[in-house]
């Protein structure tokens, strides 16, 4: 499978990134190689083979979960730009209702 151009630029917007032309050719290069690897994988017999879930068989040690107070709210909304008494106070993003459509 072969990346155009125009994908690049597609997943390039996808992702809020911009490539110069040198960069966007790199990439285009990049993103081929890794098709290929991912063509070869394909290519290889793999009936029987288990997935993969861990790296390693060690088991990890975990702490057990505990809930602890270990900030104050006096001192979480300390250095808060804006707050009231007891929550931070942040500008409302979201209006309830229908908005009118601006076009």
């Amino acid at each position: 499978m072969k990346l155009t151009p125009a994908e690049v630029d597609k997943l390039a917007h996808l992702a809020r990134l911009e490539f110069s032309e040198t960069e966007k050719k790199a990439m285009l290069e990049d993103m081929d190689k890794i098709l290929q690897f991912v063509d070869k994988i394909g290519e290889l017999d793999l009936d029987g083979v288990e997935p993969l879930v861990y790296l390693n068989e060690e088991n990890q040690a975990l702490r057990p979960d505990q809930v602890a107070q270990t900030v104050t709210k006096d001192e979480a909304l300390k250095n808060a730009p804006q707050r009231d008494t007891d929550y931070f106070l942040v500008p409302k993003v979201m209006q309830r209702g229908q908005e009118e459509d601006p076009s």
